[in-house]
């Protein structure tokens, strides 16, 4: 029976293990409660998934013992040749228990990242982008300096590294970084409010404004070179948020976000959008050309940006975009496992993923543990999903929670909250109980073969792209359709486990095949797991139901019995 095992000690920290051709992945935050398990602010501090590897130890039911190797993916920087690399191995291995110590591999961070696409994507020859904040030095073929934008040549039995963009040193102490992750976290932080997710709403207020009123000045901060090089202007493509940028006669610092105008705030985040899109699409086209594939992975934390992932395919000139299920960190816990698994041990790839219900199963509702203002609803033995469409098709919003666990920072319909996607109060409503900034959209999950019905482009299993609503649908689906007719789109399969028959009982009552699909957790912090969190949760928020396996806990206030 082989077995490897993929860890993540740095930032989101996370397991991954794969037993006799079966994969079981979670994330350390949701028993932590600490979104991205984020308890130190320095790279170099490592932090054990002690709680993700004990469960998936015990959801296979083996030892330490069965287990033939430990892929670990590197992220500590290398001043000095192999210190800091060395370093690095050896806290690791004190760490973990023996014999996994003695099997620990170290791998590249980017290489690591690439694997949790590739090896789910079913492709043969595909290239791979890798682009996120930064990685490792340990996949730098290229020269000295961490991991930035990484391009792979892929194939079943060889990974070759054919592109990479690494710090530039300057004359005197100054190095130019390439990153393009820190590039829009930067203006991320100055120009979203302190308290609102900053990536992710700089992408949803890029739709309400005029890009074209900033781009040159953001232009001048980022220029495309020949064989897909890229060069940021120094500080905008480290880590450093602190230093001012002068655009459009203001000082933009993440101090000054509150004097800058919605208008102006939507205006820019649009021009940074748009010239963040053009360098990725500037690096894939060169990966298109050096590597003549025609299937493009892609992975890292930059993979997230939904809104690029709409157009990348198309304006990169590949047929085929395959976008890791989960391209953040967590997810290289997941490629150093497929690793071992496939490069290692020589096991066959395993199946395309419709689903990453990877994770622990929620346990019943506790009945002590109901909260005031709730009841459990009995009888329902067969006719829950019935019930919960009914009460769907009649705008109430329900917290719906069955089977594993998702493995990524999606709700899949595993952990979601659900809702009627046809009335613009309720993206209002929800955004309000989830202490969102009002601007931010919402995502529909719809009946895999609905979708060329609704929508002008695809969607993706794991809600990682946006795709255009068909004009003439949008007055339908109002909550989901966002202010420039994109909606970021999951697309149900017939195997999917936790959300299929729902979507299939929606769509007779009401002629919609979608839901609106949010993630189940409360502001700044992860996806819930267990029951007795979503009931609390459920009262916490204000929801009028929750499904939790066959039970149905709903509000006093609904007339429901």
């Amino acid at each position: 029976m082989p077995a490897v095992l993929g860890l993540n000690f740095h930032h989101d920290t996370s397991a991954a293990l794969i037993v006799d051709g079966r994969l079981y992945a979670a994330e350390e935050e949701r028993w932590s409660g600490i979104k991205h398990h984020r308890q130190h602010h320095w790279k170099a501090v490592l932090t054990a998934p002690v709680h993700a590897l004990a469960w998936c130890l015990e959801a296979t039911g083996i030892s330490p013992g069965d287990i033939d190797a430990v892929w670990v993916p590197s992220m500590r920087p290398t001043p000095a040749a192999g210190v800091w690399l060395s370093s690095e191995h050896e806290e690791l291995a004190v760490s973990l228990p023996e014999p996994l110590a003695s099997r620990l591999h170290l791998m590249s961070h980017h290489t690591a990242h690439v694997m949790s696409g590739y090896l789910l994507s079913g492709l043969e020859h595909a290239a791979g982008l890798v682009i996120d904040a930064g990685g490792s030095t340990l996949g730098s073929d290229f020269g000295p300096g961490r991991e930035r934008i990484t391009g792979y040549d892929l194939t079943p039995n060889r990974i070759d590294r054919v592109h990479q963009a690494t710090p530039t040193v300057l004359p005197g102490p100054r190095r130019v970084h390439p990153s393009l992750g820190h590039f829009y976290r930067n203006f991320a932080t100055r120009i979203i409010p302190p308290g609102d997710e900053a990536e992710g709403s700089l992408m949803a207020l890029a739709a309400f404004g005029d890009p074209s009123r900033y781009l040159d000045d953001v232009q001048q901060l980022l220029h495309l070179g020949a064989d897909g090089a890229i060069h940021i202007a120094s500080p905008f493509g480290s880590a450093d948020t602190s230093t001012p940028v002068r655009i459009g006669g203001r000082s933009w610092t993440a101090g000054s976000v509150a004097d800058a105008s919605f208008g102006e705030r939507a205006d820019l985040a649009a021009a940074v959008q748009g010239v963040f899109s053009r360098a990725v699409i500037h690096v894939a086209r060169h990966l298109r050309h050096i590597t003549a594939a025609t299937s493009l992975v892609l992975s890292g934390g930059c993979a997230l940006n939904s809104q690029l992932n709409g157009r990348l395919a198309e304006e990169a000139d590949f047929d085929t975009l395959f976008i890791a299920p989960a391209p953040h960190d967590a997810g290289t816990a997941l490629g150093a496992a497929l690793y071992g698994w496939h490069h290692q041990l020589r096991q066959p790839r395993l199946p395309v993923p419709l689903d990453a219900s990877w994770g622990p199963h929620p346990g019943p509702i506790p009945t002590s543990a109901i909260p005031a203002g709730y009841r459990l609803v009995t009888g329902l033995e067969g006719r829950l999903i019935p019930a919960v469409a009914q009460l769907l098709a009649g705008h109430y919003v329900v917290g719906w929670v069955q089977g594993g666990m998702e493995f990524g920072p999606r709700a899949l319909g595993h952990r979601s909250i659900l809702a009627h996607p046809g009335r613009t109060q309720t993206r209002d409503r929800l955004n309000a109980l989830k202490q969102r900034a009002a601007y931010r959209p919402f995502a529909p999950a719809v009946l895999a073969e609905h979708e060329c019905d609704w929508f002008m482009s695809p969607g993706d299993p794991f809600m990682n792209r946006v795709a255009c609503v068909r004009h003439c649908r949008a007055p339908q689906i109002g909550a989901v359709v966002h202010h420039d007719g994109t909606t970021r789109l999951q697309t149900v399969a017939e195997q999917h486990s936790g959300l299929r028959p729902l979507l299939e009982e929606f769509h007779q009552r009401t002629g919609l095949p979608m839901l609106l699909n949010t993630s189940f957790n409360a502001k700044s912090a992860p996806i819930l797991m267990r029951a007795e969190q979503a009931v609390r949760a459920a009262a916490d928020l204000g929801l009028d139901a929750v499904a939790v396996n066959d039970s149905l806990l709903v509000s006093d206030k609904l007339p429901m019995r």
